[in-house]
């Protein structure tokens, strides 16, 4: 897992070393958000995770996302965000309910 980490952080510092390089390169974006997830497992496995990772980051539950099966918590550094997200059973299921009539509905 620390070969993860340090890709990441050396890819971020590569990227920003990058576009500070090149200001022709566009970013128009208002902001860029770092998603991340814990392991898939039970949900309150998954939402212990999210409550670890709070507390490190000093930071709440976030409510909002609560009705929608996303239990998640999350830090701005100006324009770019970490938010770490455990998707419950239940927002799994109805994702895969929704999305098992993909193609099965012609509307023309």
């Amino acid at each position: 897992m620390d070969d993860d980490r340090t890709d990441l952080i050396n890819g971020l510092r590569a990227l920003a070393a990058f576009l500070e390089a090149n200001p022709a390169i566009p970013v128009h974006l208002p902001n860029v958000t770092l998603n991340q997830f814990p392991k898939q497992g039970p949900d309150d496995e998954m939402c212990a995770e999210v409550d670890k990772v709070a507390a490190l980051l000093g930071t709440e539950i976030n409510p909002r996302h609560l009705p929608y099966g996303h239990y998640s918590t999350g830090l701005s550094f100006g324009p770019v965000r970490y938010d770490f997200t455990a998707i419950l059973a239940a927002a799994h299921a109805r994702h895969h309910a929704d999305d098992s009539y993909r193609g099965c509905i012609d509307p023309a």
